[in-house]
């Protein structure tokens, strides 16, 4: 075994044995690293000053202030608006509250961009709501986690912007075009499924459908939807950049939050800030530890080795991109979702666009990938929320959710195999990336 070998097994036979170990996911790039580079005999000196690097970034400037306005409006009494409006909107059909879940989680995911803000703030205020309307409280708690992965497609998303950035070269404004379709028909999907549970299951409908109250309830939540077309549109629109307007869209949050809607005070507003902090020191700690990570896979040619290794396996493109995918799901079984995004994006990014798919896309598939591991054992993030939120066993979640996995892997398979269903926003609306 040659020493670029022998270095390639310490690297990636430790991170997996301290993923495996359970180790904090920052230690476990930061520690298979520097075994990484004492294996080589490199001097450790470079060590922080790729950490530094590896934050060193103006666009990375834009993920503290999405989490700010995702934390903002996230406590700011905007859940309850938003469920009012899902309402208005489907809660008339058979399974209305499952409907109501559904769309109540793209319009919040616009909001937060976080899966885990959707499952913990929807889902306290939704699955009891279901339950004492004869909903089972399983089949509650799996339409909960699942829809809250829509927010993870629909801007603003922070990991987008991390997707971004790793990938190089891409545009912030199109990466956030191109998740509304999936987000919607992700949705689509996860309705369809409802319905068909509803219906076996006799679940009731809700009120009818008023007109007069779903444009009420619009007039109720514009301000809250508002902050998402500041973002979108500000940054298409060439306004500003997706920094900038990541900071006027706190601004913005902390002015509906506070003065608008009243759901924050002044003492609220301090305890949602140190809460932001905490989230943000795991996020740019694991950026910056995956700097290095990916500097030794580069350095190691691991990537090129990764794209030979698939391609002789295979040329056959449909094939390559069910491995992709493949890969990207086991992947998120056991890791969480930034880590895969900063270390997964280099290998196999170029094994993508070498078939075809637009890193654009790719990005796409790549969030969705990982939503459907935040809801999959042993370290779903998600799952676990909504476990603890509804105080149902995960054995019974899991197995209620398993109808709902099916609607997600449609949904991701029409994301690899019909570009369009990414592309074409942002080619419509320009300032697509090549």
């Amino acid at each position: 075994m040659d020493a670029n070998t022998m270095a390639i097994v310490v690297l990636l036979g430790s991170f997996f044995l301290m993923v495996l170990l359970r180790f904090p996911i920052a230690y476990a790039v930061a520690l298979s690293s520097v075994l990484c580079l004492l294996a080589q005999g490199k001097n450790l000196n470079s060590v922080c000053q790729l950490m530094v690097k590896g934050i060193s970034s103006f666009s990375l400037m834009a993920v503290p202030f999405f989490i700010t306005m995702g934390c903002l409006m996230g406590s700011g009494g905007i859940s309850e608006k938003l469920i009012a409006l899902a309402n208005a909107c489907v809660g008339w059909m058979r399974g209305g509250m499952a409907m109501v879940n559904i769309v109540a989680s793209y319009f919040f995911g616009g909001i937060s961009g976080s899966a885990s803000a959707d499952t913990a703030s929807l889902g306290s205020i939704l699955i009891p709501m279901m339950v004492d309307q004869g909903y089972d409280d399983d089949f509650s708690t799996a339409v909960t986690i699942t829809s809250s992965c829509e927010g993870l497609l629909v801007p603003p998303s922070h990991n987008m912007v991390i997707y971004a950035t790793t990938a190089g070269s891409i545009s912030v404004g199109s990466l956030f075009l191109a998740g509304y379709l999936p987000g919607a028909l992700l949705a689509l999907s996860l309705m369809i499924g409802s319905y068909i549970i509803s219906v076996k299951r006799n679940y009731p409908k809700g009120d009818k459908f008023s007109l007069i109250n779903l444009f009420k309830q619009l007039g109720i939540s514009f301000w809250a939807l508002a902050a998402v077309l500041i973002v979108v549109f500000g940054v298409v629109g060439g306004v500003f950049t997706a920094t900038e307007s990541a900071a006027i869209a706190v601004i913005y949050s902390l002015i509906v939050s506070v003065f608008i809607y009243r759901g924050l005070d002044w003492k609220g507003v301090w305890r949602v800030l140190g809460d932001c902090v905490d989230t943000l020191s795991i996020v740019l700690i694991l950026i910056a530890t995956s700097n290095i990570f990916g500097n030794c896979l580069t350095q190691l040619h691991v990537p090129d080795m990764a794209a030979k290794a698939m391609t002789g396996l295979t040329d056959n493109r449909i094939l390559l991109a069910l491995m992709l995918n493949l890969i990207l799901l086991v992947l998120g079984c056991i890791m969480d979702m930034a880590p895969i995004i900063l270390i997964a994006t280099p290998i196999l990014l170029p094994i993508a666009t070498s078939i075809g798919i637009d890193p654009i896309q790719f990005g796409i598939m790549v969030v969705l990938n990982c939503g459907i591991g935040l809801l999959t054992p042993p370290v779903g993030a998600v799952l676990f929320i909504g476990s603890a939120v509804s105080k149902v066993p995960m054995e019974r979640v899991v197995k209620a959710t398993l109808p709902f996995y099916l609607c997600m892997i449609i949904t991701l398979l029409l994301i690899t195999f019909v570009p369009a269903v990414s592309l074409w926003l942002p080619s419509v609306l320009g300032g697509m990336a090549k």
